[in-house]
């Protein structure tokens, strides 16, 4: 059975036909994740939720344990993750309402560790192509076929938050020729790649930031009105992609490691490898 595992709200799971449910709490060398992870069955696929900031939304961008997120994904057997994100738009025809499929992102944080590695271990993945090219064109199949404004390609911005942008940034991130702006998907995007897990993300457009003279400025209550609206239409897309993505692997992100890990064998500790053992086993 494929397992595909979903990253973002905590009312994601409660998609129609989804049985099997079950509450699983993870340790991971890490600490825990957000929140406990909620698996289901759905058309004979093993589901994987995990709300990104807890239930309640209890936590910050700046305080996700991306790391221990994404280790809790792969141990559990995800081989993809759908990265459900709340985004502002920084282009007129990328309307509030609308989805939108990142190709690329640029990493604006200035805070996270963004790595599973150090500590007498070293690892240089590819991050060319951050975007699992797979996943997305199942997720853009999927919106489609079920009725969605979606916009294929293009840069996502990860900011540090969790204020949103002042005036001045927001024009100078248009300048650079982004098209959405968020505060989760780095760097959640970097540790899927090094987990050797398949990544896309599925952004609900909420908001045009603070750049557009003819919309008001974003404000918490007008994002949380069009991201209920929204995540009706990613249940939808969500439930409709799991029979388009494929059941193996051929992409690059599945072995992505392989010539990635530059330290010698031999000098990596034991310590070591039984911390990272479901990342790096196959290769040490």
């Amino acid at each position: 059975m494929k397992t595909i595992g979903i990253i973002g709200g905590s009312g994601l799971y409660e998609i129609d036909g989804v049985t099997d449910i079950e509450q699983i709490e993870v340790d991971t060398p890490w600490g825990k994740p957000s929140d406990r992870l909620v698996k289901g069955v759905l058309d004979d696929v093993n589901l994987l939720f995990l709300p990104r900031h807890g239930k309640g939304h209890t936590i910050m961008p700046s305080e996700i344990n991306f790391r221990a997120n994404i280790y809790a994904m792969k141990k559990l057997g995800a081989e993809w993750i759908i990265s459900v994100s709340a985004v502002g738009s920084m282009k007129e025809e990328i309307k509030p309402g609308h989805l939108f499929i990142p190709d690329q992102f640029i990493d604006n944080t200035k805070k996270r560790v963004s790595t599973f590695f150090g500590d007498g271990i070293v690892a240089h993945v590819s991050m060319a192509d951050p975007v699992c090219s797979v996943l997305a064109g199942c997720l853009s199949k999927a919106s489609y076929d079920c009725g969605a404004v979606v916009h294929n390609g293009g840069i996502y911005i990860c900011m540090e938050g969790p204020q949103f942008s002042t005036r001045a940034e927001s024009e100078l991130y248009r300048n650079w020729g982004v098209d959405v702006i968020g505060m989760t998907n780095m760097p959640e995007a970097k540790l899927a790649r090094e987990a050797e897990i398949c990544y896309s993300t599925l952004a609900l457009t909420t908001d045009y930031d603070c750049w557009h003279s003819d919309h008001d400025d974003v404000t918490v209550e007008d994002v949380i009105e069009t991201l209920n609206k929204n995540v009706e239409m990613a249940k939808k897309v969500i439930k409709k992609v799991i029979s388009i993505i494929p059941g193996s692997r051929s992409c690059v992100c599945h072995d992505a490691l392989k010539y990635s890990l530059i330290t010698q064998k031999e000098s990596i500790s034991d310590e070591v490898k039984k911390k990272l053992n479901i990342l790096v086993e196959r290769y040490i």
